[in-house]
């Protein structure tokens, strides 16, 4: 039993280290270094102070249930193969074994990574490791979404999900079988509503030229659009080599909101599809869509172990457009949590910082 946690901590300090020198990196904010170079001691986050600002303070953790010794001691006796997994290193996401989760910001987020700017003015309200480049997760579909739409393709064509749109690197689960047909508008429905995998996948696939055509078109898209941090593989986000940072994140959540398509699409509250005899119910994978507390423009929430918790939007705060990047949250709700968190901040500043809607 005391074997796995030795070889645990003799080389998960050198698997962090390998996965870094593969490519992550944190970014230095001040000219004269290289973008690529980790930052070995935490930089405190930024937030712009205000007169008379109240940051927020995160509310106290609930108090864990009193420990019942006889009952987990039976449970171990009975179960010991989940004893010995327990004993096995978690999975960090890259911004953790990056130290990212260690830079303190004024509003506790539990995010490593955030960036809130005024839309309008393009003034930064806050920022957290804001040019760390780190896996997106499913923010891809962002990207596939607004090339899907540009491309003004039949909306109307029938598309069949294939052996090819099936999961092969996390083998997540999907509603779609092989063989069910949607239209276009459909299956982009539900990829940025619901981040339906197999159906960005289809969106991918059958755009003219085929996959390979679209991921080129993805990472041409960000190249001319300044993300110079970004790069992308595939069009669902399960790869971690789909990768950005917060600023170029933001850059792209600016454009796609101008879209009025994906405005709708992202911030739709349920869509029901007909697969056959059935009728398939999904839901919006950000429950804050349907909150009347918020008003939110564009939206999109991502998740791979490599990425953590991830959430772009787009938002009305207190009279001013909002564009807010979270990524490397750990939580299912703390991306949401943290959103929250700048919201009330926001709306504690005086009013006469509020730029209005423009």
């Amino acid at each position: 039993m005391q074997l796995l946690p030795r070889i645990a901590s003799r080389f998960l300090p050198a698997l962090a280290a390998l996965l870094l020198g593969a490519g992550l990196a944190l970014t230095p904010a001040h000219a004269g270094q290289s973008k690529r170079a980790v930052t070995k001691k935490p930089v405190k986050a930024q937030v712009v102070k205000r007169a008379h600002a109240k940051p927020v303070v995160r509310q106290a953790r609930g108090k864990a249930a009193p420990a019942r010794a006889t009952k987990v001691a039976a449970h171990r006796a009975k179960a010991p193969a989940q004893v010995a997994a327990a004993a096995l290193p978690v999975r960090l996401s890259f911004g953790h074994m990056a130290g990212l989760d260690k830079v303190d910001d004024p509003l506790d987020l539990a995010s490593s990574v955030a960036l809130v700017i005024d839309q309008d003015t393009k003034e930064v309200l806050i920022s957290k490791n804001d040019q760390a480049v780190l896996p997106i997760a499913s923010l891809t579909k962002l990207m596939t979404g607004l090339l899907i739409s540009e491309a003004h393709l039949p909306m109307d064509e029938q598309i069949t999900i294939t052996q090819a749109d099936v999961d092969t690197e996390k083998h997540s689960r999907s509603r779609l079988a092989v063989g069910t047909t949607l239209t276009r508008m459909e299956l982009l429905h539900l990829a940025l509503m619901s981040s339906e995998n197999r159906a960005a996948h289809a969106l991918g696939r059958t755009y003219p030229g085929g996959m390979d055509a679209f991921v080129a078109r993805m990472n041409a898209k960000a190249k001319l659009l300044g993300m110079a941090d970004t790069h992308y593989v595939e069009p669902t986000g399960l790869s971690s080599r789909n990768q950005s940072s917060a600023q170029d994140l933001a850059t792209l959540v600016n454009v796609a909101h101008g879209d009025a398509l994906l405005r709708e699409l992202t911030t739709s509250p349920g869509y029901e599809v007909e697969v056959g005899r059935r009728t398939l119910q999904y839901n919006n994978t950000n429950r804050l869509v349907k909150s009347p507390n918020w008003d939110i423009g564009l939206q999109k929430t991502g998740y791979i172990t490599e990425a953590g918790r991830c959430l772009v939007m787009q938002a009305e705060v207190a009279g001013r457009n909002l564009i807010m990047v979270f990524l490397d949250s750990v939580g299912t709700l703390s991306r949401l949590g943290d959103a929250q968190r700048v919201r009330s901040w926001v709306e504690s500043l005086p009013t006469m910082h509020v730029s209005g809607r423009g």
